[in-house]
């Protein structure tokens, strides 16, 4: 995240100097038309709606797979078990990616790592539609994996850039209603193309799907501009250096960039050190790697339990049993207008400073619905009851599933500001490495277990995680103060901070 630096003259709104003793600084100055956070609204939120379809297709790579799994298994004569493989392969590499692929955004800006990872992934995808041995579909599904993350790396990220620190609220919904509800929706939009299809047909289609959505990001990224702040700076001194002949000119210190050893280096290990050390870490972690595991593992859960061998319904039947999900995830939109109300209150009575805690406002009901959605669905999601009253308890948890990962999201966000990308890796890497292990041992569970006690197994485990937005609201300001890096921007403004 930038920041403004420096006192800019509105006369020179293309070189603004910070004179030190050595050296002038370059730097945005207030009403520069440079700084991205200075965009117009249309031209900020259409660089959010050519990312979103990208976003959804991320996920969408992972989910529309799954109604194509069982004919996968037949034609390469595998197991159900083994084909779920081609599921998690994916989702590992979703886990992988961000950490070596954010980095680049610091040498090259956002606009070439978005459009160049996903022609990567684009190639994989094309390369999986005729693939015909499973150790080559595995490589093929982990490395597009490790490519299509280029959103989770970097979208975060372009919504800073474009917005100031309080009102990156509305963005961060939208990223996120993309990231949850894709693979509910992908889950839905391939069971229509998966029925009568092969697998590789499935796949055709989704390449020619995210092919389109490539071709619209990479039409809107270099027609709209370049976000990176630092990206941006360093150009202008550059341009500065060369106008001027002063070669003294240069980017704040901290908009520096760093070698390749330090920049990977901390990329790597810092995630690992958070997750080691930082409580509020280790609970987002928590909550993240349970629910988005949750999320894939229904990938096949409904199949079994809506499928030929449950409810009796065919491929699409199966995928419109999704929609409980995706009527609730999108709900938590609409629920988040309240809370970004409420957080904005609490912003201005405490004089522009962040107020982590007013994140967790509505995920305290979350925390306690999240259980109750899951006990429902356990006991109803029986043959012998409507499948109608266990879709709408999984559209209570959808809704829930939205709001908890939205505030473990915006929660770390304000708790470490600088210092969030690493923190927010530390919590993706454990997502994604559970989005990749439920699906396994998940299936296990409702073939050995059954529906009902493979979920109450299941709402047992959310039980425990209920108290984690209480202890926030509650302990959080201290485990703030006991960070080295969160304590750092205790009682910073909105100005400071950004």
């Amino acid at each position: 995240m930038s920041t403004s630096l420096g006192e800019a003259s509105e006369d020179d709104p293309l070189l603004t100097s910070q004179h030190t003793s050595q050296h002038s600084t370059v730097a945005f100055g207030p009403n520069d038309k440079d700084d991205p956070r200075n965009w117009s609204d249309v031209r900020k939120w259409l660089m959010v709606a050519a990312i979103i379809p990208i976003d959804l297709s991320v996920s969408w790579g992972a989910s529309g797979f799954s109604p194509a799994a069982a004919d996968f298994a037949r034609d390469v004569g595998v197991s159900q078990q083994t084909a779920t493989l081609g599921l998690s392969m994916y989702v590992l590499g979703l886990a992988f990616g961000p950490m070596s692929l954010a980095p680049l955004s610091e040498y090259f800006g956002r606009r070439p790592v978005y459009v160049i990872s996903y022609a990567i992934f684009l190639l994989l995808l094309l390369g999986t539609t005729v693939v015909e041995t499973l150790p080559a579909f595995l490589v093929l599904r982990l490395l597009s994996g490790y490519f299509s993350s280029v959103t989770i790396s970097n979208f975060g990220g372009t919504i800073a850039d474009l917005f100031h620190h309080h009102d990156t609220g509305p963005a961060m919904s939208w990223f996120l209603w993309a990231a949850t509800g894709g693979s509910p929706t992908g889950f839905v939009l391939f069971s229509f193309v998966a029925q009568g299809r092969s697998w590789h047909s499935v796949f055709r289609i989704m390449f020619f799907i995210c092919l389109s959505f490539w071709i619209i990001l990479t039409a809107f990224l270099y027609s709209l501009g370049e976000t990176r702040h630092s990206v941006l700076l360093h150009r202008r001194a550059k341009a500065a250096r060369k106008a001027t002949g002063d070669q003294s000119l240069d980017v704040p210190e901290e908009m520096k960039q760093r070698g390749p050893s330090q920049l990977f280096g901390s990329a790597l290990t810092r995630p690992f050190r958070f997750l080691a050390s930082e409580a509020i870490v280790q609970f987002g972690a928590l909550y993240n790697g349970y629910l988005y595991g949750l999320s894939f593992l229904f990938n096949g859960a409904f199949h079994m339990i809506f499928g030929p061998n449950g409810y009796g319904y065919d491929t699409i039947g199966v995928g419109l049993s999704f929609m409980g999900i995706v009527v609730g995830i999108t709900f938590g939109l609409l629920t988040n207008i309240y809370q970004e109300r409420h957080y904005q209150r609490q912003v201005v009575l405490a004089g522009q400073r962040d107020v982590p805690e007013a994140r967790v406002h509505l995920a305290k009901i979350a925390a306690i619905i999240l259980p109750v959605a899951l006990l429902i669905f356990a006991f109803t999601a029986n043959p012998a009851i409507h499948p109608l009253v266990s879709i709408v308890a999984s559209a209570f948890w959808g809704w829930s599933f939205y709001t908890l990962i939205l505030m473990t999201l915006t929660y770390t966000e304000d708790a470490y500001k600088t210092y969030s990308a690493s923190a927010l890796a530390g919590i993706g890497l454990v997502r994604n490495i559970a989005g990749a292990a439920f699906p396994l041992l998940g299936r296990k569970l409702f073939i050995n277990q059954g529906t009902r006690n493979a979920c109450l197994i299941l709402t047992a485990m959310s039980l425990v995680m209920v108290p984690i937005p209480f202890i926030l609201e509650i302990k959080g300001k201290a485990l703030r103060k006991r960070s080295p890096w969160a304590a750092e921007h205790e009682d910073e403004s909105d100005d400071e901070a950004n």
